[in-house]
């Protein structure tokens, strides 16, 4: 007979989302905010002239289950996860979905670190034209 799984305590999930809200806010500067709700957060990368739709960048969400953070660059540059920690690769679901169903503090700062290092990726490759300016300005 199967155990029965039981569902996740929610308890948890608006501060596992404030923490990873609070890695992708410093980007909405740069990028283009799709939506800024209490459940959902959402950033896309303005339009460029590779992509003159723009194209998705990350997004956070509380879900039934757990509370997900979507990171577009390392779908489209799956090099970006070298080096990622197996708890982290443990929180993925598909090719850039991560999920949590608790704070854990070292992910959620593994993250920030690929979230950078995904939008500098994206500058570099012209996806987001703020992001060369000020890789520009830095160097």
């Amino acid at each position: 007979m199967e155990a029965k799984r039981s569902m996740p305590s929610r308890d948890e999930f608006p501060t596992v989302f404030a923490a990873l809200r609070s890695v992708l806010a410093p980007y909405a500067a740069d990028l283009v905010l799709r939506v800024d709700e209490s459940d959902s957060y959402s950033l896309d990368a303005p339009a460029s002239p590779s992509r003159p739709d723009g194209v998705f960048f990350g997004a956070t969400t509380i879900k039934k289950r757990y509370v997900s953070y979507h990171l577009m660059p390392v779908y489209i540059y799956p090099d970006l996860l070298e080096g990622a920690s197996d708890g982290l690769r443990k929180r993925m679901q598909g090719k850039s979905c991560f999920n949590f169903v608790r704070l854990d503090e070292l992910l959620v700062a593994e993250l920030a670190a690929l979230t950078e290092a995904g939008y500098r990726r994206y500058g570099r490759e012209g996806l987001t034209p703020i992001a060369r300016e000020r890789m520009e300005a830095l160097e």
